[in-house]
């Protein structure tokens, strides 16, 4: 094994790679600003040039990424507003509660249709009642309800 290498070699992550990371970074950007007088003119003017392109397009891709991010705030917050083509939250809570609000106007009529059958039915019984023979304080006596298990004597 080569002694000089294996002073290098890091695991990654570790405070000693991070160390060399930091004076590799130290000495290349040293070498690149003393050799950066010694550039022609014409290659200094096309990496200028190559250097403001990638910026516009760094600029550009960091304007997409806020658009693209802006739409997904859009999107998950804008809840029926967007899906429905932009209805104000008024309408679309009046919208949500306008099913229950029939729901309970349906159990209201259905309890008074109820109601009424019974009104009917005990006033059917009741004008059965002041029509018949019998007058209505017979019902109450002890010895008619003998009469009518007994039925009918001879």
């Amino acid at each position: 094994m080569n002694t000089h290498t294996d002073n290098f070699v890091a695991p990654p992550n570790s405070p000693r790679a991070d160390a060399l990371h930091d004076r590799l970074a130290v000495a290349l950007a040293a070498r690149l600003q003393h050799s950066a007088g010694a550039v022609p003119h014409e290659i200094g003017e096309r990496l200028r040039f190559g250097r403001e392109r990638a910026l516009a397009a760094a600029a550009q891709q960091r304007r997409l990424a806020a658009v693209q991010a802006q739409a997904a705030v859009v999107v998950v917050g804008g809840g029926p507003q967007l899906a429905l083509g932009g209805w104000d939250s008024r309408w679309w809570r009046l919208a949500s509660v306008l099913p229950l609000l029939v729901l309970i106007v349906g159990l209201v009529l259905i309890q008074m249709h109820h109601d009424n059958e019974q009104i009917a039915v005990a006033a059917e019984i009741d004008s059965a009642l002041l029509a018949d023979e019998l007058p209505p304080d017979a019902y109450g006596d002890p010895g008619f309800s003998e009469y009518l298990r007994g039925g009918p004597t001879p």
